[in-house]
């Protein structure tokens, strides 16, 4: 945390600002990244019309932004584009990231985020982006903030030690959300047209985070239809898709601590791809219905999948 030698943070951000890890040298002069500020720019408190930043843990920023924005009105409809990403939850530092350019904290310093920032946020936020047609934008491009060893906002999701590292889950392209059982003939037609069907017991792992791990428990798999798979592959294909698509875990869990599914998708190279998923609840009698039915249900012919 870099102390504030005129204007201060929000104490109520305490917390945040205590995760923040910036790295301060002592710099010979100013360069392309100055570190003195500019004589144009002024403090101004955060908004709370401004969805993306307000509440982040301090409560002021800097007008004109590192994006060069002039007035609050830009700012506000400028960084409101980015908030259907935010709700992707593409990477727990995404936001850190985008407010660090468009609110700017106030300190003695005009602090950049690290390029290691922007490529970590990059790596899993640039996919989706893709997904629905945009490219990251030069304005982010990462090779323009400095090195980690400069002055600079760095990640606080990871741990220094690059061997302790684990892997950021990653938004999925693809919309994921718990089913209603209808009836059991649809949730059967919905398994036949899927490459595989499996009833889990899913557990998270942490509660703390926007983005939370989640575990399959091994002991609670059972396998209706494997396709390709082989059986025995299922419980390790399934965890790395929970590793992976934090979208779809997220919508699933629905802020449960554990709970029961059927899950159905397809095989996609390397991974799979859940489409659809049910709660394996009392209440979901056609469920129930479809899944005893299953054993002796025969898939018709089908031309080409229907999912």
């Amino acid at each position: 945390m870099v102390p504030a030698q005129g204007r201060h943070p929000s104490r109520a951000g305490g917390p945040w600002l205590l995760g923040l890890t910036v790295r301060l040298l002592l710099w010979g002069s100013p360069g392309a990244w100055a570190s003195y500020l500019r004589r144009s720019s002024s403090c101004m408190p955060i908004p709370h019309r401004m969805a993306l930043c307000y509440d982040i843990g301090y409560s002021e920023m800097r007008i004109p932004n590192l994006l060069e924005h002039e007035t609050m009105t830009e700012v506000i409809q400028q960084s409101s584009s980015w908030l259907p990403l935010l709700a992707r939850e593409c990477h727990p530092d995404a936001r850190i990231f985008l407010c660090s350019l468009f609110a700017p904290i106030c300190l003695d310093r005009i602090i950049y985020p690290c390029r290691s920032l922007c490529e970590a946020v990059k790596r899993s936020c640039a996919p989706v982006m893709a997904c629905y047609g945009y490219p990251w934008p030069e304005i982010l491009n990462c090779n323009k903030f400095p090195a980690d060893h400069e002055l600079c906002i760095a990640a606080v999701s990871m741990d220094e030690n690059a061997s302790s590292r684990r892997t950021v889950p990653r938004a999925s392209c693809k919309d994921c959300e718990l089913e209603e059982a209808s009836t059991a003939r649809e949730i059967l037609e919905s398994l036949c047209a899927n490459d595989f069907a499996v009833k889990i017991r899913i557990l998270r792992k942490n509660v703390t985070t926007t983005i939370s791990d989640f575990d399959l428990d091994p002991s609670k798999v059972e396998v209706l239809k494997h396709g390709p798979l082989l059986r025995t592959e299922i419980p390790s294909r399934l965890q790395q898709w929970l590793d992976i698509d934090a979208t779809c875990a997220h919508n699933i869990m629905r802020g449960t601590h554990a709970g029961v599914f059927v899950v159905s998708g397809e095989v996609q190279s390397d991974k799979v791809v859940v489409n659809k998923a049910y709660a394996w609840q009392k209440r979901n009698r056609n469920l129930h219905q479809a899944v005893r039915r299953w054993k002796h249900h025969r898939c018709p012919e089908q031309a080409g999948r229907k999912v």
